[in-house]
């Protein structure tokens, strides 16, 4: 590639690219890795709790939980069913974040984005001290709805700073967050394996939080437009800039960025000398429509992907194979991560353009899965995690290729408020493969 080519403005070395490259890393990983980590943190120190207060209150839990089993108190189903469906913990942990990312955007720009990333450590922290010294199971659950809300806003507001620097930054945040769900079950598990309690272990990851904060205001090398302390009322003048085309109009794209207007996901009429004007709300409907063709074949991979995760791997369970039906689980989850990581670190390497492709690939294997779960024709095992990581590659294409596509097709004054609108398109497709999945588990552990 050409050094010209993908640099911030203030510097056309490198060393600022890959500082860039290295900070939207970092920040991808630190701000999913609460996220990912909290759901079994807050199950072990829970379950702790349970252990210790045979209250009324924990009575009254388990009462509510029998509601959810629809009667099903025993484990005699065929599937060695859990009492409740991992489903009742993915919601919990995914609506906080929907509902950041289909409201925020409309009101986000009124906060610089210093704020927001302040906002979001204290989020983070917040939420691993709450569930390290909760002593009641509200405490704990209210920690996970902190994790959630750190993430959602995290996302958002770090794909919308994505167009203020070189468009491979989406390659480093998208390979961040891949990574985030390998490092963060690998290093609580190991901590936990080590023998520290979920306590001790959830303050020793304090140090993510402070780590997103030195990536954030130390790492980056931002261009001298760059809002950190002011609104959005100024900053769509850095939006329209010379500056900004120089920076996102890289010469290997201009032929294909020279498409024909109905290529261009926006329909309103730009002048070149762009206004710095805030988007009106009419414009704001207009944009998230031009991005349905995004969106929902996102939504629609992750609707199936998290409906396979938290739907049928618990009832993917061989009877006569090596690994208990725990440490089976175990491992389709780690293989998922392994694939989310592999591909959502390939846009250096490929591109796919064809995003309903994927979707339909990815509703293949959750109609696959489904029928294997019925009729139980698998094997083995090993054919399970050879389609978990299939899986996994699938849904980290889908996730990186929409936004690389969002931002490459966008125009300059779209482009932010663009990149965090679309961020809806996954946790929307995770919320409803979660309700999915409750009669799923019912039907299936009545059998």
């Amino acid at each position: 590639m050409d050094p010209t080519e993908n640099t911030d403005p203030d510097s056309t070395g490198r060393g600022a690219q890959r500082r860039n490259w290295a900070g939207f890393w970092l920040l991808g990983l630190c701000n999913n890795f609460a996220y990912v980590v909290m759901l079994s943190a807050a199950h072990d120190i829970l379950k702790k709790q349970e252990s210790q207060n045979a209250t009324a209150s924990v009575n009254s839990s388990v009462t509510f939980s029998m509601d959810f089993q629809a009667g099903n108190s025993s484990n005699s189903s065929s599937y060695d069913c859990n009492p409740v469906s991992t489903a009742a913990v993915l919601l919990a942990d995914i609506l906080p974040t929907l509902v950041i990312k289909l409201f925020a955007p409309f009101v986000i720009h009124k906060l610089p984005y210093g704020v927001r990333v302040l906002f979001c450590v204290v989020m983070a922290a917040t939420s691993f001290l709450l569930v390290s010294f909760s002593s009641a199971v509200w405490t704990s659950i209210l920690g996970v709805i902190f994790a959630s809300i750190s993430a959602g806003l995290g996302e958002l507001s770090f794909l919308s700073l994505t167009v203020y620097f070189s468009r491979d930054v989406l390659g480093g945040w998208g390979s961040g967050t891949g990574g985030a769900g390998v490092a963060g079950a690998l290093l609580y598990s190991g901590l936990i394996q080590a023998g520290l309690s979920p306590q001790i272990t959830l303050l020793i990851m304090l140090v993510v939080p402070f780590a997103m904060l030195v990536s954030y205001f130390f790492l980056l090398v931002p261009p001298p437009s760059f809002p950190q302390w002011r609104s959005s009322d100024t900053e769509y003048t850095a939006v329209g800039s010379e500056e900004r085309r120089q920076l996102m109009d890289d010469p290997e794209e201009e032929e294909q960025e020279k498409s024909p207007p109905g290529h261009v996901i926006f329909p309103f009429n730009v002048s070149e000398n762009r206004t710095s004007r805030l988007l009106t709300f009419p414009e704001k409907l207009q944009v998230i429509k031009g991005l349905l063709k995004f969106v929902l074949p996102l939504g629609l991979v992750y609707f199936a992907e998290y409906f396979i995760n938290q739907g049928l791997m618990e009832l993917l369970f061989f009877r006569n194979f090596f690994l208990s039906h725990a440490e089976q689980y175990r491992w389709y989850q780690t293989l998922y991560q392994v694939g989310v990581l592999l591909s959502r670190s390939s846009l250096c390497c490929i591109k796919i353009r064809k995003l309903w492709a994927l979707s339909l690939l990815q509703v293949v294997n959750a109609v696959f899965l489904l029928f294997a779960v019925r009729y139980q024709f698998l094997p083995s095992a090993w054919l399970v995690f050879a389609i978990v990581l299939y899986e996994g590659l699938l849904g980290g294409a889908a996730y990186v290729n929409t936004f690389y596509f969002i931002s490459k097709e966008t125009e300059d004054r779209y482009r932010e408020f663009a990149m965090a609108a679309a961020s809806v398109g996954d946790s929307l497709g995770i919320a409803l493969a979660g309700l999915a999945a409750f009669p799923v588990h019912r039907y299936f552990c009545s059998l």
